[in-house]
């Protein structure tokens, strides 16, 4: 999973923050780390009046689905990241889960094949009468 961090001119953190960004996203993200191929993560100041002018746009790119984006905005920088990466973690997992779970069983497309396909279908019945 490669992850990539952009900020605007009014987001002061240099390298230190996209490190940081990238390490706390890796593991946060580690359980969808081979589904995954992309992440980038946007953070910006609109420099406004408004007490919530810190925003953070991560998207997600799953292999062979459409990406999926989430928005925060909050205070400070640290706040609108920690806000939107709790929200794509929650957004991954429920897609994941349909992905892979059925009503809370295997998908049958995920099922491992049978080890005999002849007796697939075939049912053994100690109880039933053996054929001459």
């Amino acid at each position: 999973m490669q992850i990539e961090v952009n900020t605007d001119h009014n987001v002061h953190g240099g390298e230190g923050l996209a490190t940081y960004v990238k390490t706390d996203l890796a593991s946060t993200l580690a359980r969808f780390d081979g589904w995954l191929t992309r992440v980038e993560v946007h953070l910006s100041d609109n420099g406004g009046t408004k007490p919530e002018d810190k925003k953070c746009v991560i998207e997600a790119r799953p292999g062979s689905k459409q990406p999926v984006a989430v928005t925060h905005h909050a205070t400070t920088v640290d706040d609108a990241y920690a806000g939107a990466a709790h929200k794509v973690k929650s957004v991954l997992d429920s897609l994941y889960s349909r992905a892979h779970d059925h009503k809370g069983a295997e998908s049958i497309r995920h099922m491992a094949p049978p080890e005999n396909p002849e007796q697939v279908g075939v049912i053994d019945d100690p109880q039933a009468p053996t054929s001459p």
